[in-house]
């Protein structure tokens, strides 16, 4: 009698897709982030999510100043499978460009995910990715909506807490509660 045989997806961890880099088969215009050992081609940034990340930095530039480090698009290393790359990631300080490796869950204090065509992956898979690495708080930018949806406190299945805010209020991290946003300034 004969085993049957399943096979499993092969998982690429960070260092397989440093390897992919540094042997050029992604280059730094590859549109690609590491999602659980896989590849994922990212959407393309629209018109509306540029501005919006724009305004979004500007207003948490001089907002958060020398209490964090406001990180654009850039990865967050979710080891050993993971390496997303968020619209804009609030870095604990002094995170600098002497740190000798990427920011991991314990650096960030708050990533912001601007959602228009995403908003569905960004509400499964990158926010259940983010809970189970143990981020503390991600805020969800849903463009359709003009709302802020914010997630805290993070639980292997997803976040246990959840709240919207509208245009007419304001919005802080629990890290940063003295940073305020007016959401209206966002969609503005």
């Amino acid at each position: 009698m004969n085993a049957v045989f399943t096979p499993k997806r092969f998982k690429l961890t960070a260092t397989d897709y440093h390897r992919l880099g540094q042997a050029g088969i992604l280059t730094e215009n590859s549109r690609v982030e590491l999602i659980d050992g896989e590849l994922i081609e990212m959407a393309p940034i629209g018109a509306r999510q540029m501005a919006l990340v724009n305004r979004l930095t500007k207003l948490l530039v001089v907002a958060v100043g020398d209490l964090g480090v406001v990180s654009i698009q850039n990865p967050v290393a979710l080891p050993p499978h993971s390496e997303p790359q968020p619209d804009i990631a609030i870095l604990k300080p002094p995170f600098s460009s002497a740190a000798p490796a990427l920011p991991e869950a314990d650096d960030v204090m708050l990533i912001i995910e601007v959602a228009d065509s995403t908003l569905n992956y960004d509400r499964t898979t990158k926010l259940t990715l983010y809970a189970q690495a143990n981020v503390r708080e991600v805020w969800i930018v849903n463009v359709p909506a003009d709302r802020v949806e914010t997630y805290q406190d993070p639980h292997a299945s997803g976040y246990l807490q959840s709240k919207e805010f509208g245009v007419t209020e304001t919005v802080s991290p629990s890290a940063l509660p003295e940073v305020t946003l007016a959401v209206g300034d966002i969609f503005r």
